[in-house]
């Protein structure tokens, strides 16, 4: 499994913009790709115009090459570029220490044999 933290600033004036787009990226990430285990948009308590991303993938392929280049995410990019900030955008990378215990891995054990998740 990969997964995928992202920390989002957004421009106040354009919230609603980027709640579509990136609303619309996440239900067709987890709807049409079958590597995406998860997708969850997370607002912060703190300040309504900061968001996490927890995005879970079955391996880093499914993340770099799959979802990257799906027609939705290239729109999503779009939608990015023009409501987040510059430098408002910060990627963390990482695998679950517990891969077992993580809800989605059964998804992975219950695959057809010779599918592989990409």
């Amino acid at each position: 499994m990969y997964t995928v933290i992202v920390n989002l600033q957004v421009r106040p004036e354009l919230r609603e913009d980027f709640l579509a787009g990136i609303r619309a990226n996440a239900l067709a990430s987890v709807r049409d790709e079958p590597g995406c285990l998860r997708f969850d948009v997370h607002e912060k308590t703190d300040d309504p115009n900061k968001f996490i991303l927890y995005e879970l993938y079955s391996d880093e392929a499914a993340f770099y090459d799959a979802h990257r280049s799906t027609p939705h995410y290239e729109r999503w990019r779009e939608v990015a570029a023009r409501c987040v900030y510059p430098g408002g955008h910060v990627n963390t990378f990482a695998t679950p220490a517990f891969p077992s215990d993580v809800a989605e891995s059964a998804q992975l054990d219950e695959q057809p044999q010779g599918r592989q998740a990409h």
